[in-house]
C-alpha cells in the first residue's frame, strides 16, 4: 500500500515536472534547459556526499552562469517546488481518505469517537461538549505567506484539472482523456512559467483584507455549514449549535502596523459584508428556484403564509406559490441590506423595495419559517438540505463573517491614557506611576460616568487614531451585533493595569458603561509573549481578575480569554523553554480562573514554522495542559498555512475535523498530563533551564552574533518581498530584540538553519538522565509532540548549505567562530535526538513524512544555492534589478519548497 503511494506520489511529481521541462525548452530554450538540468545534478552530488563532491564544482557552475541564466533558473525550480507541491498534496488528501475509512486515524471523527468509546466516552458526551464548544482558527496578516494570490490562482486550477481526472480509486487520468489531461496542464505550465511569483509592489491592508476574505468566501461559507451537518448526523443531534468560528485579524491588528486604522476596520466590514451577503442572495436565489411548492397541492403553516402574504412579490406567476412568494421578500430585505451595509446596490437587485433586515437573527428567523413549514408538511426529507445548510451558515457567519479581534500594544495604550487623563487634568504624568497607583486611578475611572476626551482639545496623533479606530469598532458591533468584535488582544502585556486601559478607552467611544460593566461587548485579553511575560502570567492576571470591572465582563460571558504567544517566546529563549514555559503558564492560569469562577480560553498564537508553534495542530491540542482546553480553544492561522490548510475545500474540512477531534480527546479523553508534569516536572524545568542557558548565550551574548545573522542569512532580502503591511521589525534598531519573530524565523529557514527549532536541547540533554527522557518522550504526549516537532524542522535544515551561507559573512573569522559554535549544538542536539527516540536516522519513527521531505529536498537545495550566488554578487555591488528578481524568485521557491518557514 505505501509503496503504491510512493509510486503514484513519484509518477505525479514526474509527469508534471516532465511538462515543465517541455515549457522550459520551448519558452527558455534548450540552453537554459541544460543549465537547470547540470545545476540539479551537482546540487544532488553535493547534498548526497558533500565529502566527495565539493562546494567548488556546485560554486564554479553556478558563477558561470549568466544573470539571465540565473535568475531562469530560480524560476524553474521556484515553479517545479509548486507544481511538487500539488503531487504532494493530492497523495495527502488520498490516504487522508483511505486511512478515514479505515477508521486508522484519532484525528478524523470516526477514529475520535472511537477512542472515546475505550475510555467510557459516548457520542452523547461528545455532543454535550460540543454544544457548548467554541473552536475557533483565526485567520491574520502575518507576512509569511510569499506566493502571489495568482500563483495561488494557477495551483488551483492544476490541482482542480488532476482531481477532475482521477477514477473512483483515486486513478491518474480515470476518468479524461490523457490527451485532454495533458493538453490541460500543459496549458496551466505555460501561464504558470510566465507569471512573476515575486510582488513588484508592497501589500496594503485592504489587499490583505481581500486575500482573507477570498478564503472565507471560496471555501469557509461552505465547509464550515457542511461540517456542522455532518457532526449533527453523526452525533445525532440535529440541534447542535455550530462551534466552529472563524475569527480575523486583518483591518483590526494594529500592533507595529501604522497603516491600520479606523477606515481599515471599516473597509474590513464592508469587504467582508459584500462576500456573504451576496451568498446569501445567491442561496435565496436558488431556493427561490427550486421550492416551487404550490399552496392548492401542499399545505403551509401559518407563519409561512403570513411571510408570503406580506411579500412585495405581485407576479401572478407565483401567487400560488407561497414559498416563492416568502424567499422573494427575503431576497428582497437582504437586496437592501446589501446597500445599506456595503454602500453599494447588490448585483442582481429585487424588483421591488423591501426594508433592509435590523441584522441577522431577523433574516435567520425567515429562513426558520421556511424551514419548519417544510419539516411540518413533508417531514425528514427537508431536515437537511440546502435550506439547512443556510440557516447554519446565518448562524456562523452572521452579516460580518469573521469576528475581527482588535489588538495593540500596551506601549500605546499607555501614551494614550496618558494623554487623555493629562489633557482633562487628572495626572499630569500617569506613566510615571508605579503599578498600584496606576490600577487605582484607572479603577477609580472606570468606576464614574464622566468621559475623559474634551471636542475642543488637543491631542497626539496616536490618541486620536486609536479613538478614531475604537469608535468605528462601536459604530461595526451597532451595524453587525455583538459577534463582530468580540476581544480586545493587548500585546506586551505585563501588569494587570495593561488591561483595565483597555476598558477606560473602551468607555471613551461608549462600549464600556460604569453603571452595566457586564455589558461591555468587548473583552481586554492579555497577550503574553516573553518568557518573563509568561512566568509573570499568574499574578498579572490574580490582580486583574480582582478588578470589579475586569471580573464583571469575564462572568457575563463566563471566560476570560487569555492569548499566549509561541513566536517571541521562542525567540527569547528557544524552543524547548519556550514550549515549557507555555506549559507552566498554561496551567497556572487555568488555576487562576478557576479561583474565579470562570472557564479559561486559552488563545494559541502559532505560526507555521516549529519555531513559532507550528506542527501539527491536532497534536498540539493533545499536548496542552489538561483542563486547559475543556471545550473551547482558539489559534492563529497565518501566512502560508492558510493556504496550504485551507485553500480547497476537502483539505480545509479534514484541517477543521482534525481540530474538531483534538479538542473532544482532549477535553473528554485527555492524556496524563498532570501526572507527567509531577513525575518529570522537575526533570523539564531543568532542561528548560540549561536550554535558554545555551541559546541566549549564542544569540543575546556572543560577541558579533548580530552582524553574523545579518550576513549569513538572507535577512535583507526578505524585507523587499513585500508579502506584508507592516515592517519587518519594530525599530530601525539591528537589535534581534527589535526584530519581529517571523523575519526571524523565515531568514534561518532560508539558510536551512532553523535554529529557532532546534538551538540549545543538544546542550539540554548533556547532562540528563536518558533513561527518563525516553520514558518521557514514550508516555508523555507533550514531551513526545515536542520531540516530534523538532525532528521535523531538523529534517528540513542542511547544517552543509547554512555553511554556504557562512560563506557570505565577511569576516571569516567571526563566520568559522560563530558557525562552528551552531555546528556544534547542531551535533549535540542531532545525537540527543536520535538517543532519546532510540533511532537510527530522523524521522525513523515517521516514514511518511520522511519520504515526502526527501523527495522535495533535491528541487529545493538548487535555490538555496542559487539564492547564495546572487546574494554574493548583489553584496559585491552588482546593483542590476535582475539580481534583486533572482534573489526574490529563490526565496520564494525555497518557502515553497518548506512549506512551513515562517
Amino acid at each position: 500500500m505505501i509503496q503504491a503511494a510512493d509510486d503514484r506520489l513519484r509518477d505525479e511529481v514526474r509527469l508534471l515536472g516532465g511538462l515543465l521541462g517541455e515549457v522550459i525548452r520551448d519558452e527558455g530554450g534548450q540552453d537554459l534547459y541544460d543549465r537547470i538540468e547540470a545545476v540539479r545534478q551537482a546540487s544532488v552530488a553535493y547534498h548526497r556526499d558533500p565529502a566527495s563532491h565539493d562546494a567548488s564544482q556546485l560554486e564554479a557552475l553556478l558563477a558561470a552562469l549568466s544573470l539571465d541564466e540565473a535568475v531562469g533558473l530560480a524560476h524553474g525550480f521556484a515553479v517545479f517546488s509548486l507544481l511538487a507541491n500539488i503531487a504532494e498534496d493530492r497523495a495527502g488528501k488520498r490516504r487522508a481518505r483511505a486511512q478515514a475509512a479505515e477508521g486508522a486515524r484519532a484525528d478524523t471523527p470516526e477514529g475520535a469517537l472511537a477512542r472515546l468509546q475505550t475510555v467510557g466516552k459516548s457520542p452523547q458526551d461528545a455532543r454535550a461538549l460540543l454544544q457548548q464548544a467554541l473552536i475557533s482558527p483565526v485567520l491574520t496578516a502575518h507576512p509569511s505567506e510569499v506566493r502571489r494570490k495568482s500563483v495561488i490562482d494557477r495551483i488551483a486550477a492544476v490541482s482542480d484539472l488532476l482531481d477532475g481526472c482521477d477514477g473512483p480509486n483515486g486513478e491518474l487520468g480515470f476518468a479524461c482523456a490523457p490527451d485532454v489531461l495533458t493538453a490541460g496542464l500543459r496549458r496551466q505550465a505555460v501561464i504558470l512559467w510566465n507569471t512573476r511569483l515575486a510582488r513588484q509592489t508592497g501589500l496594503i491592508v485592504q489587499d490583505e483584507i481581500e486575500t482573507v476574505v477570498s478564503f472565507l468566501e471560496r471555501v469557509f461559507l461552505r465547509v464550515v455549514p457542511e461540517q456542522l451537518a455532518e457532526w449533527r448526523k453523526r452525533l445525532d443531534a440535529p440541534e447542535l449549535e455550530p462551534f466552529i468560528r472563524i475569527g480575523a485579524w486583518v483591518g483590526g491588528d494594529r500592533d507595529g502596523n501604522p497603516n491600520v486604522d479606523g477606515a481599515a476596520l471599516t473597509a474590513v466590514f464592508a469587504t467582508s459584508a459584500r462576500a456573504v451577503m451576496r451568498f446569501y442572495l445567491d442561496e435565496v436565489h436558488a431556493l427561490g428556484a427550486e421550492l416551487s411548492l404550490s399552496g392548492s397541492l401542499t399545505g403551509v403553516s401559518p407563519e409561512l403564509a403570513e411571510l408570503a402574504r406580506v411579500s412585495g412579490d405581485l407576479s401572478p406567476h407565483r401567487i400560488d406559490e407561497p414559498y416563492r412568494r416568502a424567499l422573494s421578500e427575503i431576497y428582497a430585505r437582504l437586496s437592501s441590506t446589501h446597500a445599506k451595509l456595503v454602500g453599494q446596490p447588490a448585483p442582481r437587485p429585487a424588483p421591488f423595495a423591501a426594508t433592509a433586515y435590523e441584522g441577522p437573527d431577523g433574516f435567520r428567523a425567515d429562513l426558520q419559517i421556511l424551514h419548519d413549514s417544510l419539516v411540518a408538511q413533508h417531514g425528514a426529507v427537508f431536515a437537511d438540505d440546502r435550506l439547512t445548510r443556510l440557516i447554519a451558515t446565518a448562524d456562523v457567519f452572521g452579516f460580518h463573517m469573521a469576528t475581527l479581534d482588535l489588538r495593540q500594544n500596551s506601549d500605546v495604550h499607555a501614551r494614550v491614557v496618558a494623554d487623555l487623563l493629562k489633557t482633562a487634568g487628572v495626572c499630569d504624568d500617569y506613566e510615571a506611576l508605579d503599578e498600584d497607583a496606576r490600577m487605582a486611578l484607572l479603577s477609580g475611572e472606570l468606576a464614574s460616568a464622566r468621559l475623559l476626551f474634551n471636542p475642543f482639545a488637543a491631542y497626539a496623533e496616536e490618541t486620536l487614531k486609536e479613538r478614531a479606530i475604537l469608535q468605528a469598532a462601536a459604530v461595526a458591533i451597532a451595524r453587525f451585533g455583538p459577534q463582530a468584535i468580540r476581544t480586545h488582544i493587548v500585546s506586551k502585556t505585563d501588569a494587570a493595569s495593561d488591561l483595565l486601559e483597555v476598558y477606560v478607552l473602551l468607555k471613551e467611544v461608549g462600549l464600556y458603561r460604569p453603571d452595566e460593566p457586564g455589558a461591555c461587548p468587548i473583552q481586554a485579553a492579555p497577550l503574553f509573549e516573553t518568557i518573563g511575560d509568561l512566568r509573570a502570567a499568574r499574578p498579572t492576571m490574580e490582580r486583574l481578575l480582582k478588578e470589579p470591572s475586569a471580573l464583571a465582563v469575564a462572568r457575563s460571558r463566563g471566560v476570560q480569554e487569555v492569548m499566549i504567544g509561541y513566536s517571541d517566546s521562542n525567540k527569547d529563549g528557544s524552543y524547548l523553554t519556550s514550549t515549557w514555559e507555555l506549559h507552566e503558564a498554561s496551567r497556572a492560569l487555568l488555576q487562576v480562573t478557576d479561583a474565579a469562577g470562570l472557564k479559561l480560553q486559552l488563545f494559541h498564537g502559532r505560526g507555521g514554522a516549529v519555531g513559532r508553534g507550528g506542527g501539527s495542530s491536532f497534536s498540539a491540542v493533545l499536548g496542552q495542559p489538561q483542563g486547559t482546553v475543556a471545550g473551547r480553544i482558539r489559534v492563529t492561522e497565518q501566512g502560508e498555512v492558510i493556504a496550504n490548510k485551507y485553500g480547497e475545500p476537502e483539505v480545509a474540512r479534514r484541517n477543521l475535523d482534525a481540530l474538531t477531534c483534538g479538542v473532544l480527546l482532549a477535553s473528554l479523553a485527555p492524556p496524563p498530563d498532570a501526572e507527567m508534569t509531577k513525575r518529570h516536572g522537575e526533570t523539564l524545568s531543568a532542561l528548560s533551564g540549561a536550554s535558554m542557558a545555551a541559546y541566549r548565550s549564542l544569540v543575546y551574548e556572543t560577541d558579533g552574533f548580530v552582524d553574523y545573522f545579518h550576513a549569513a542569512t538572507p535577512i535583507a532580502e526578505i524585507s523587499e518581498l513585500k508579502i506584508g503591511s507592516r515592517p519587518a521589525s519594530r525599530s530601525k534598531s539591528p537589535a534581534i530584540e527589535d526584530l519581529r519573530a517571523i523575519p526571524w524565523v523565515f531568514s534561518w529557514s532560508q539558510s536551512r538553519v532553523m535554529l529557532p527549532g532546534w538551538f540549545g536541547f543538544g546542550s539540554a540533554c548533556a547532562n540528563a538522565d536518558l533513561d527518563e527522557l525516553r520514558a518521557m518522550a514514550r508516555d508523555w504526549p507533550f514531551f513526545r509532540t515536542l520531540i516530534q516537532n523538532m525532528e521535523m524542522v531538523m529534517a528540513k535544515a542542511d547544517i552543509t548549505i547554512a555553511g554556504r551561507y557562512a560563506s557570505l559573512v565577511p569576516d571569516r573569522a567571526l563566520a568559522d567562530r560563530i558557525y562552528g559554535a551552531i555546528r556544534q549544538e547542531w551535533d549535540r542536539t542531532h545525537a540527543a535526538v536520535l538517543a532519546v527516540t532510540g533511532q537510527e536516522a530522523l524521522l525513523a519513527g515517521q516514514p511518511e513524512l520522511d519520504r515526502l521531505i526527501r523527495l522535495r529536498m533535491p528541487y529545493v537545495e538548487p535555490l538555496n544555492h542559487v539564492q547564495i550566488e546572487l546574494i554574493r554578487r548583489r553584496r559585491a555591488g552588482d546593483d542590476d534589478p535582475r539580481v534583486g528578481e533572482g534573489i526574490l524568485l529563490a526565496l520564494n521557491g525555497v518557502a515553497a519548497g518548506l512549506r512551513n518557514s515562517g
